[in-house]
């Protein structure tokens, strides 16, 4: 039996796969809210039951959180590490959901067939493909082409704060050969990607008091400073007019892009106009003797994310407010390191504060950047693999977001860490109506299998 024989299984199984993570998407798994603590039990249950029926030794391993779920299956050649997280973003604002989030279908779109739910991409469809390319191996084969180790948290949407303490204590059952993570995307519609390297992240917040009280601005106005007034100068500060960011020293740890790496992307043929047209932008809005992939893949950035203060609701009210606060954060590259920008960031907002005012930082938490070396064979393997079942050939290539997890497998575990993922980038994860594409589903599925057979040779 061969490669084709498990691929024409996959082929025949899609129906029953598909029903399969329709069921996973049901269980409303929201981390961040203790609410769905039972349905984040429940998704874990499911997932080990599921992976028992690949004769997959699977348990639901206790954190001072959600649990984990560890499988094993013991085999011959090397040992992978295959990561994913159940858990889900939460669904608001449900209004602008077309259907129940966690009532998952299959819709035809005007580009193609799509599954409709929370989760659908992020990370539950991601997962779910490499269990099946599993299933279909075991069906096949009857077991499994190599030793696999199956970790799949609950805790990745609300900053997995039991993963490092859970990877400490247990990081000798964890050991592997290679990490394969599930949780990224496509370059585009029928080019599939490696990323080798991945941004790093500080989240930051800032309260500034300045009166005791909220204020009449009839009374007090002109006379009393406004934190609104603060906060807005602290932000506009944070960036020149050229979209460079102007925290000293912020730049020291930045590496240039190398030339080789420059002419791989340049030959990608990144359309930005298309890419910001299809969110109704058109114009690159960071440092601009950068090109867009620069910006977005190798480039540190500085984003608001959030700014409140005063009254917001329906009519006027005419107040000073107390309290003015914001979120920010900062996506690191290269060797960036998440403290030293945190206290570079607090000494200037405290160098912009009036006297009158005090400002407190809730958070300061961050990662650093990922870099991830191409020389271990898997990679080459699972690229010719992934080029082998898509329209072009796959690519190496940067990613803007941040996966921790990349990062903590070779400071914790040693192992290098492949991350192939097959969403897109109107998979709408994290907003209403999340989707994944069918045809990413059952490609997915079908990589992963060539994926474990080229490198398990």
């Amino acid at each position: 039996m061969s490669l084709d024989d498990v691929l024409a299984r996959i082929d025949a199984d899609l129906p029953d796969a598909t029903d399969r993570l329709m069921e996973l998407l049901r269980i409303p798994s929201v981390s961040t809210d203790p609410a769905y603590k039972a349905d984040c039990d429940a998704a874990a249950d499911w997932l080990v039951k599921d992976l028992q029926t690949l004769g997959i030794k699977a348990e639901k391993r206790p954190t001072p959180g959600h649990p984990m779920v560890v499988g094993h299956i013991d085999g011959d050649g090397p040992h992978v590490l295959f990561y994913g997280h159940y858990d889900v973003q939460p669904v608001d604002p449900l209004e602008l959901w077309d259907r129940d989030p966690f009532d998952p279908a299959v819709e035809e779109t005007d580009k193609g067939r799509v599954i409709r739910g929370r989760g659908a991409s992020d990370d539950k469809g991601q997962l779910m493909t490499f269990v099946e390319a599993c299933r279909a191996w075991h069906a096949v084969h009857g077991t499994l082409p190599c030793r696999i180790t199956f970790f799949l948290e609950g805790e990745e949407e609300s900053g997995s704060p039991s993963l490092v303490p859970f990877m400490r204590e247990n990081a000798e059952e964890l050991k592997s050969d290679i990490a394969l993570i599930c949780d990224t995307g496509l370059y585009d519609h029928n080019t599939p990607s490696i990323a080798t390297q991945l941004r790093g992240l500080l989240a930051e917040e800032i309260v500034i008091t300045g009166p005791s009280k909220d204020l009449h601005s009839g009374l007090y106005g002109g006379l009393a400073m406004n934190p609104i007034r603060v906060l807005s100068r602290i932000i506009t500060g944070l960036h020149d007019v050229t979209g460079r960011i102007t925290l000293p020293g912020f730049y020291d740890d930045v590496p240039e892009l190398p030339e080789e790496v420059r002419a791989q992307w340049d030959g990608l043929g990144f359309n930005h106009a298309e890419f910001l047209g299809a969110v109704g932008l058109s114009l690159p809005a960071g440092e601009q003797d950068r090109t867009p992939l620069e910006m977005l893949w190798s480039r540190p950035t500085c984003d608001v994310n959030g700014i409140w203060g005063g009254y917001t609701g329906d009519g006027f009210k005419t107040v000073l407010p107390s309290q003015a606060s914001a979120k920010i954060s900062f996506r690191l590259v290269g060797q960036q390191d998440p403290d030293k920008i945190h206290r570079t960031f607090v000494d200037y907002v405290h160098s912009q504060l009036p006297d009158d005012c005090t400002v407190e930082f809730p958070n300061g938490k961050g990662s650093p950047a990922s870099q991830m070396s191409i020389d271990h064979p898997a990679f080459e393997q699972a690229r010719q693999a992934l080029s082998a079942e898509w329209p072009n050939e796959a690519v190496f290539a940067g990613m803007g977001g941040s996966i921790p997890i990349a990062g903590y497998f070779k400071d914790i575990l040693g192992t290098d860490a492949l991350l192939i993922g097959f969403g897109k980038d109107d998979d709408q994860i994290h907003s209403p109506n999340e989707k994944y594409d069918m045809r990413s589903f059952h490609k997915g599925i079908r990589s992963w299998a060539r994926i474990l057979d080229a490198i398990t040779g």
